[in-house]
């Protein structure tokens, strides 16, 4: 197609725009309101997964090691955990340590231990995968020397089941908003074109092609679609730089930390600008089909 051809095309399609000024503030609109309900959905989604992603990163487990063994078994214990298939990460504890830990935790009433420790070496184990915590620790069980392996069997599960289920919940609403905002922006676009029906007819018989009808309205969808996203783009950025900056500093530990404002909020814009054009292209080209039959 040749570059006269191109200015041509994108010519007429912003005249288009302006010539159907209340159908295009029509079309905005509805990108408009459909990506910025998106696009909030999708901030709240990613940092929910991100809450969750920390909470299974968070899960480990415990391994207590037989009073029998020594150091010797100890050690090979520990290769023999490190080789496992699935573990991420083995850091092991001697009595002293764990009794420190205890003391931290509950008191220094506990260092009348000091003299006898009654406490056992301990292995915290971290799995790569956190959904297969509850196989290795079953795995690591069996090992000869084990005492108790512990890491909250059953709630581990039930935690992983909700976790996993609120993923799913969030992306079939995601997808389910994504298909309710092509439906609304493919029939709003199709108003458009059965009002210029007419003007698409005339080209027709006068010998235009398919590709030359079809390319401004292509274009206008792409306009539309980067119109409608902008004011989303704005509006979210300023929002979550705004709840961030307040949140941030209130927020206690590692599990309740939002997403860092970059370079998330290029990542959802840029989403948000992609699914724009994506929505505009797909109206028109889906509501323009049946007019280049004359």
């Amino acid at each position: 197609m040749k570059a006269r051809t191109i200015r041509r095309h994108i010519r007429e399609s912003f005249k288009s725009l302006g010539r159907n000024s209340w159908m295009t503030f029509a079309s905005i609109s509805a990108v408009t309101v459909t990506l910025l309900l998106v696009g909030a959905f999708i901030v709240v989604m990613m940092n929910l997964n991100e809450l969750a992603t920390n909470i299974e990163k968070d899960v480990e487990i415990k391994m207590t090691v037989d009073l029998a063994a020594d150091k010797e078994v100890i050690s090979s214990l520990e290769e023999k955990l490190r080789s496992t298939d699935g573990v991420l990460e083995v850091i092991y504890s001697s009595n002293e340590e764990e009794l420190d830990k205890m003391m931290k935790d509950f008191g220094d009433e506990f260092g009348l231990f000091k003299q006898n420790n009654p406490l056992r070496h301990a292995f915290y184990i971290r799995a790569k995968d956190p959904q297969q915590t509850a196989a290795i620790a079953k795995e690591v069980g069996s090992f000869d020397y084990v005492y108790e392996v512990v890491y909250g069997e059953g709630k581990v599960e039930k935690l992983f089941n909700v976790l996993n289920l609120s993923r799913n919940i969030g992306i079939g609403l995601i997808i389910a908003l994504l298909f309710t905002a092509m439906f609304l922006i493919s029939n709003t676009i199709r108003i458009t074109i059965v009002a210029r029906k007419r003007e698409i007819e005339i080209m027709k018989l006068v010998g235009a092609t398919n590709n030359f009808v079809r390319i401004p309205f292509l274009l206008e969808g792409i306009w539309l679609g980067i119109f409608g996203a902008i004011l989303p783009m704005v509006i979210l950025t300023i929002s979550y730089t705004n709840i961030h900056n307040y949140l941030e500093p209130r927020l206690v530990g590692e599990l309740f930390q939002l997403l860092n404002v970059t370079p998330f909020l290029y990542q959802v814009n840029g989403l948000l600008l992609f699914m724009g054009i994506f929505i505009g292209v797909w109206g028109s080209f889906m509501s323009i089909r049946k007019f280049l039959k004359v």
